[in-house]
């Protein structure tokens, strides 16, 4: 069990991020230690999880995070299509149904050589059950928050960690710098390594995320000698520490003497920079968070600084220069089918493409979803739209509420599981077809999760149907106890029936 102190600091925390997030959609809540019961699916401290809310709530809050605990434990029935495989250690978990891996990433899902992918963060990556799912059903993970600005500067929000800034030549220059904590990412990365070499003929690809973000950045970053009540810096220092920071989290975790070399498929340079009210996201989006504040998840401190795109055309550039040719760079985006912010979606995108030495691979549609929105035909729409500008799109941080009518309780579990299981089954479906068109190249689907309980919905009660902080949710393929849910099934075998 965690000790009082650290479940005060992770309740702060929490409060914090409710405080700073009214009035903007989108949070991170890092991962303060929390504590999960090995095997029961149970959440001591839901502090240490979470990502996206769906940004189309102007108004998330941050819930209890309670132990969520499926009611229905089907039975699942014999000759499973798919491979199956088992993995030890992991003595909850359905070890004779097929894997998931084996179905998306073949000539009858989006390809063989297609990411099925899950995210996972520091308290699931103690959980032997929920890693013997990515291990047994996925191919591919993205770290939650561990690559992320703020937890590779130690979470330390306020000013840098005492001690940090130090002299570093960079490009025949000596310049201040923070020091940066790799620990938290390389923990869990040397889990999957680990995996890897164990088992060559089923391992697992990582994609970065992100570089460059308005939110989970410190504000000290972008002031003078790193301290948040002096001035902020010019371009031309901002360009400096820009370069410096790709050129470090790339160089350390791709280059050519990297224990990580060749473990990534690709990065997330840029994440969020188009605001939904139209155009880029600025110093001046709406939301009840200031530049003042040491984190901020509306207000853009990057456009701040430099009051134009220039800082996401550079991202790419800097990117594009100390990543392998082999690693694909990706924009990556919420609210991806709506059709205003397409437009400036790929506005962005061909600005990028537009510039001298800049790469882009892909855009990453987030898929932050209802049961009920948006359309399967209009996420199809938006995803012709993209591949008119980018080579290839991918699913990137897929999770699918609960309708706003649903009230979390046990009687209406049952048909909100059949209607969540139809949503992802048309989804599914309409990528597949979508793959035999002409000119498109959907490489992927990333689920934001694993299990119901670490689900960042937890941590954000003004997800689904919940607005009081006590409504469960159950976005995801799998549920408290580890088993499949119908969602599963509505993509591994929509002829399953429980």
């Amino acid at each position: 069990m965690i000790s009082d102190n650290k479940k005060v600091c992770a309740l702060l925390v929490l409060v914090f991020m409710a405080v700073v997030t009214y009035g903007c959609a989108k949070t991170e809540v890092p991962d303060t230690g929390a504590e999960v019961t090995e095997g029961k699916g149970t959440i001591e401290d839901a502090s240490g999880t979470g990502e996206d809310p769906e940004k189309e709530n102007p108004t998330e809050e941050v819930s209890d995070g309670e132990t969520l605990k499926a009611d229905e434990d089907a039975e699942k029935g014999a000759d499973p299509a798919g491979e199956v495989t088992h993995v030890e250690g992991a003595s909850l978990i359905e070890q004779d149904i097929p894997d998931l891996r084996s179905i998306v990433a073949s000539d009858e899902g989006l390809g063989r050589d297609a990411v099925i992918g899950a995210c996972v963060g520091g308290a699931g990556a103690k959980d032997e059950n929920l890693m013997g799912l990515v291990f047994k059903h996925f191919n591919a993970v993205t770290l939650e928050n561990e690559l992320k600005m703020d937890a590779l500067f130690g979470y330390s929000n306020e000013f840098p960690p005492h001690g940090s800034i130090h002299e570093e030549e960079f490009d025949g220059e000596m310049i201040s710098v923070p020091k940066l904590d790799f620990s938290r990412a390389d923990a869990i990365l040397d889990r999957i390594k680990a995996w890897n070499t164990s088992n060559p003929e089923k391992t697992i690809r990582v994609r970065g995320h992100v570089l460059v973000w308005h939110s989970q950045a410190p504000e000290w970053f972008f002031h003078e000698d790193y301290d948040p009540s002096k001035e902020y810096v010019s371009k031309e220092v901002m360009d400096r520490r820009l370069e410096w920071y790709i050129k470090s989290v790339l160089t350390y975790y791709t280059g050519e003497d990297s224990r990580y070399r060749g473990m990534f498929y690709g990065w997330d340079v840029v994440n969020e920079a188009v605001s939904d009210r139209g155009s880029y996201r600025r110093d001046t989006e709406p939301g009840n968070d200031s530049l003042s504040d040491p984190v901020h998840p509306c207000k853009s401190s990057w456009w701040k600084v430099y009051g134009s795109n220039e800082f996401i055309i550079n991202a790419f550039r800097y990117a594009n220069k100390y990543a392998p040719p082999d690693l694909r760079l990706y924009y990556n985006d919420y609210n991806d089918s709506e059709p205003a912010k397409v437009r400036y979606i790929k506005e962005l995108i061909e600005a990028v493409k537009g510039a001298e030495g800049t790469r882009i691979d892909g855009f990453g549609m987030q898929g932050h979803y209802t049961v009920d929105m948006p359309s399967a035909e209009k996420i199809g729409n938006a995803v012709r739209s993209y591949s008119e500008v980018v080579e290839e799109v991918m699913i990137t941080e897929l999770d699918v509420k609960s309708e706003a009518s649903f009230d979390g309780s046990p009687e209406k579990l049952p048909g909100e599981y059949e209607r969540q299981a139809a949503y992802y089954g048309s989804v599914y479906e309409m990528l597949k077809k979508l793959n035999e068109e002409e000119g498109i190249n959907i490489t992927g689907i990333t689920l934001w999760g694993v299990t119901d309980p670490y689900s960042w919905i937890q941590q954000q009660n003004g997800a689904g149907g919940g607005s009081d902080g006590v409504i469960k949710h159950y976005p995801l393929l799998f549920d408290g106890e580890y088993r499949a849910k119908p969602a599963f099934w509505a993509i591994a075998d929509p002829a399953h029936k429980d």
